[in-house]
């Protein structure tokens, strides 16, 4: 991109303001460089705190944290508080927020008279916060109430995403319900940390009363609550055709965005209304890997295997390239139907399209081999795994043993499954199963003698793994 012109700009008085506002316009590093280098020569960095304010502002977009900081620490005079908020702003967006905190906490430490944290200081701390494992929302709450903003609209919503990132989601209700005022922006991050905490039916609710105090949805709300109406166990599918409804009225469907067209394919989708959520693909004029993925879901889910498979294969045509999400509910439906050799055929493509087999994948795979009677081979295929076994999937195999009488296989993987999990009392009752079946009456009383000894009780039989699972 063509550096910025700079002419004049050396110059005092409107030179200045022009270099000032090129920072601001800058969409490179190196243009910024350029004008960065203007400002040392005019001698304007070193006099004047609002071309450094700005200059500092445009380097968040580009420059790591330590550039940001570098630029800080060399100016002649004390930082005032637009500063000191740009750099933490950006130490909170930094692959390691925890640097946003120190530096705030060194800040308060040098007592410095310029600094007083303020309505624009504590939304970026949380956000900081709200990456990090560590409890200091609490902490930077009670900061927030000593400098008596606890009743501001944009702190309080940096408190209400950081509880609910923590999942501390009633905590994150009572700021919001304190609140004397809200705003469409609080309203959304509260309908959005229900629905990402699988309170989905306070999620709806609370659309519900944002609409009744007469805010008006934005695409961030909506994709929030139809996420919600995809997952909700009551009143899922009336409230999602309402938000559809809602969209149509404000010409946001007309046609629908990559983003809340997937999100409406999902709720119907996973509604089990599939003609509507047909209908709505079909109107997309743009799709993303994630949209496919949704209506292949709901097709699987709802007992339209053939239909999800055309639908993969339409996806194939279309060349949007399959993820790892697709792939596992292709193989899914293969595995319900019965279709070994079309599962052999995806499963050894999966490099082809960019895709490493997760356990979900293998999952499948030994599922359907088990069902088929190839315990040997399902076997190899455990042991050959590019990730880690686990219970569910040697349990896959047990239970396929159990079901072709192949007392050997079901040996080995009771012996996998104790290592895993040398508390899995369930296994014995499994094999105990298995040795009856083949009429091997001395293991069996062997096997009861080896759970009375460790004073197991029996466990009622169970599935131990779902290799196919649609959820």
């Amino acid at each position: 991109m063509p550096v910025p012109p700079l002419r004049g700009a050396a110059a005092g008085g409107r030179g200045h303001l022009n270099l000032s506002l090129l920072a601001d316009r800058c969409s490179t590093l190196r243009s910024l460089t350029v004008v960065h280098a203007a400002m040392l020569v005019s001698g304007r960095l070193a006099s004047d705190a609002f071309a450094a304010s700005r200059l500092l502002d445009a380097y968040t977009a580009f420059s790591p944290p330590a550039t940001v900081l570098r630029l800080l620490s060399s100016l002649p005079y004390a930082p005032n508080t637009f500063m000191l908020n740009t750099s933490l702003r950006a130490l909170a967006s930094s692959p390691d927020p925890a640097f946003a905190l120190a530096f705030f906490s060194q800040l308060r430490r040098s007592g410095s008279t310029s600094y007083s944290p303020g309505r624009h200081t504590f939304p970026f701390l949380l956000k900081a916060s709200a990456r990090l494992p560590l409890p200091v929302s609490r902490q930077i709450h009670a900061l927030v109430l000593k400098h008596g903003l606890d009743r501001d609209t944009y702190v309080a919503n940096g408190l209400v995403r950081a509880y609910s990132v923590a999942g501390r989601v009633r905590v994150a209700q009572q700021v919001f319900d304190e609140l004397p005022e809200r705003s469409t922006v609080v309203y959304t991050t509260m309908v959005s940390g229900y629905s990402q905490n699988g309170r989905y039916e306070e999620s709806m609710g609370a659309f519900d009363d944002m609409l009744d105090e007469g805010f008006e949805p934005g695409p961030v709300v909506l994709a929030s609550v139809l996420s919600a109406c995809a997952r909700s166990e009551s009143g899922g599918l009336v409230m999602g055709r309402r938000v559809h409804g809602i969209m149509e009225q404000r010409g946001m469907a007309a046609p629908v965005g990559v983003i809340l067209g997937t999100a409406l394919v999902d709720m119907y989708a996973k509604n089990g209304a599939i003609d509507e959520a047909v209908k709505v693909f079909k109107g997309m004029p743009q799709r993303h890997t994630a949209t496919w993925n949704a209506l292949i879901s709901g097709l699987a889910h709802h007992g339209h295997g053939d239909d999800a498979l055309a639908m993969f294969r339409q996806m194939q045509r279309e060349g949007v390239p399959p993820n790892a999400t697709t792939l596992v509910r292709v193989l899914s439906v293969y595995c319900h139907t019965g279709q070994l050799g079309e599962a052999r055929r995806v499963f050894a493509s999966m490099e082809d399209f960019g895709v490493t087999p997760s356990i979900q994948h293998y999952g499948c795979m030994v599922d359907l081999l088990g069902r088929s009677g190839l315990l040997s081979e399902a076997e190899e295929m455990i042991r050959g795994m590019t990730c880690k076994a686990d219970t569910a999937i040697w349990g896959a195999l047990l239970t396929a043993c159990k079901n072709h009488g192949d007392v050997d296989v079901a040996e080995r993987a009771v012996q996998e499954m104790l290592k895993l999990d040398p508390n899995n009392h369930g296994v014995y009752v499994v094999l105990s199963n298995v040795y009856a079946d083949a009429r091997r009456w001395q293991d069996v009383d062997r096997l009861r003698k080896v759970m009375k000894g460790a004073q197991l009780s029996k466990i009622p039989g169970s599935s131990t793994v779902d290799g196919c699972d649609d959820g």
